[in-house]
């Protein structure tokens, strides 16, 4: 049997029955029609690094491609939560200053 992969992100191999078992129930929960006392949402949540300009860029002439200055300023990191409930048509996206328990608990109960 190979070790599992270093990254968390893979899918196990095909001999994990339980990742399958498990999946299954997921795929089925995604094909129950929509019902408004037992919404489906999901979450997900990233960071985005923040840049300033450090010039301002030079207007457009006719044709001239846009130039700009490639050096910027780093401007600090901000979290993205996004939520959504697809049935419903439904998403929001939150956008916090840390990425903690506390921020993670705080868009679940909005």
């Amino acid at each position: 049997m190979k070790p599992w992969p270093k990254k968390s992100w893979r899918i196990p191999p095909y001999g994990s029955g339980e990742f399958v078992c498990q999946m299954e129930d997921v795929l089925r929960l995604y094909q129950l029609p929509y019902d408004p006392d037992y919404p489906q949402v999901c979450l997900d949540e990233t960071s985005k690094q923040l840049i300033a300009e450090v010039c301002q860029p030079l207007p457009c002439l006719p044709g001239q491609p846009y130039r700009y200055e490639s050096h910027y300023l780093r401007a600090g990191v901000c979290q993205l939560f996004l939520w959504y409930e697809p049935l419903a048509g439904r998403r929001q996206v939150v956008v916090r200053d840390h990425k903690g328990a506390v921020d993670w608990a705080a868009v679940l109960a909005e």
